[in-house]
């Protein structure tokens, strides 16, 4: 079966920024965890400040990547996973069975609780991560409709994580740290030899949201209502919610004056709001996190896990004898968040693409029953991990990247063909846009190659 081809329909009216707010910041806070609370501070608690250049160039290829991404739904309504699968029909099963991969360890939710421990000084880690688990599958099958849920959860992390970050910046950040800054312009484009591929892989990809995260961006903004996505039905709990068994196949505007005008006022509005909200706050998280983890715990003997953390808690509160239990709480807040925005970006991708590609027909399976089944799956996988011990936080979150990371060398290459082939010549990809996303993919696929040559040489 083939998917229907898209109908015609005029785009709808372009929204002010502050009604379109949100696609972005849940992006960020999805991505302030694994990235800006661990990997990154763990990279500057080792070697220094000097790779963090690279985080910018993380989060600007980054961004280039969700606007591609969003141009395509912006135009049609659809979901980017959806476009792939148009230029053949299991692109987008492929991406959803790697999201899943890369994302059903309970690396994050471990981390939560483990730095929770620290914070309430003590309790059993994986009782917590399995009752955060739990919590989160029920939020995510209970909300009448998802996307509020996950994004007033983010606002709520991002508020309180810049609100710490702020404190920070007076009272806690060094004059080294500053000065440590330089050192990170100075060695652009140079890699610190002890970090291996598959962490420079996965640091790249975490700087921000990394991997299937990016194309989630597609179903945040379709619920929000951002351009054609204002004609594609909303994601609700097939409990609380008025579930529609419709799939979710997309439209196409003729580019007309009128329609054309529309789309120049909604890619405008949509680049604003990537910028300011995910651009900008990723940027200022990983550099702040990243100089706070220097200015207390490098060249110290951080150990290969989570525990540097709880070293630097404690550095923090012998400084202020509160701020580092701060730290702990807000650390564990920002990982459980960021565990809930996984689940729920992973079993929408699932989701959408088994109910649009494979199962358009059946009024039985809706994409909000498909989505559940999945969240729960993984809810569930991730306590019987636990259950057997599997639990050592940064081993998973890097594995995790990794898998990310190559998926971003994959679809970068397919947004070009996507928005080069399936839309309206006015709109599509070209100019340096094109040349930074076929950029990407070539840096990308480079570290890619280099972890995966790394990775085989451990396991033979």
């Amino acid at each position: 079966m083939t998917i229907p081809g898209l109908r015609p329909a005029d785009l709808p009216e372009p929204q002010p920024l502050r009604r379109v707010l949100g696609p972005g910041v849940i992006a960020a806070g999805v991505g302030l965890a694994s990235g800006e609370f661990v990997i990154w501070p763990y990279i500057s608690a080792n070697v220094g400040l000097v790779f963090l250049w690279a985080a910018v160039v993380g989060v600007v290829a980054q961004y280039f990547l969700n606007m591609e991404i969003e141009r395509y739904t912006l135009a049609t309504g659809e979901t980017a996973l959806t476009g792939f699968s148009r230029l053949w029909r299991h692109w987008g099963l492929v991406f959803a069975l790697l999201a899943v991969l890369a994302n059903i360890w309970p690396g994050w939710a471990t981390s939560s609780a483990t730095v929770l421990t620290y914070a309430v000084g003590g309790g059993d880690i994986t009782v917590i991560a399995v009752v955060e688990l739990l919590v989160i599958g029920a939020a995510l099958t209970l909300s009448p409709v998802i996307y509020r849920t996950v994004e007033a959860t983010q606002f709520v992390k991002v508020g309180a994580v810049l609100v710490f970050l702020v404190i920070a910046l007076f009272l806690a950040i060094t004059g080294d740290a500053y000065r440590g800054l330089g050192e990170a312009v100075t060695h652009v484009g140079q890699v610190p030899a002890q970090l291996g591929a598959a962490l420079v892989l996965g640091a790249m990809a975490f700087a921000g949201a990394g991997g299937g995260q990016n194309l989630v961006q597609s179903n945040w903004i379709r619920d929000k209502n951002m351009g054609m996505g204002a004609r594609i039905p909303r994601l609700v709990s097939p409990v609380t919610g008025e579930d529609q068994a419709a799939p979710a196949t997309g439209y196409s505007f003729e580019p007309d004056e009128a329609n054309m005008a529309r789309w120049r006022g909604w890619w405008r509005v949509a680049n604003i709001e990537q910028l300011v909200s995910f651009v900008a706050i990723t940027i200022f998280t990983i550099f702040l996190m990243s100089m706070l983890a220097y200015s207390t715990v490098f060249g110290a003997d951080t150990a290969s896990n989570v525990t540097f953390l709880r070293t630097e808690g404690e550095v923090l509160n012998q400084r202020l004898s509160w701020f580092g239990t701060f730290f702990w709480a807000i650390g564990a807040l920002s990982l459980f968040a960021a565990s809930m925005g996984i689940c729920d970006y992973v079993a929408r991708m699932v989701a959408d693409n088994v109910k649009t590609v494979y199962l358009p027909g059946s009024a039985r399976w809706t994409e909000s029953r498909i989505y559940s089944l999945v969240v729960w799956f993984i809810v569930l996988f991730g306590i019987a991990m636990l259950t057997i011990g599997f639990d050592q936080p940064i081993t998973l979150l890097v594995i995790s990247a990794s898998v990310g990371g190559i998926m971003m060398f994959l679809y970068s290459a397919l947004l070009a063909l996507l928005n080069r082939k399936l839309l309206p010549e006015p709109i599509r990809v070209r100019g340096y846009r094109l040349v930074i996303v076929l950029l990407t993919f070539a840096f990308f696929g480079y570290f890619s190659v280099l972890t995966l040559i790394d990775q085989f040489g451990k396991l033979f």
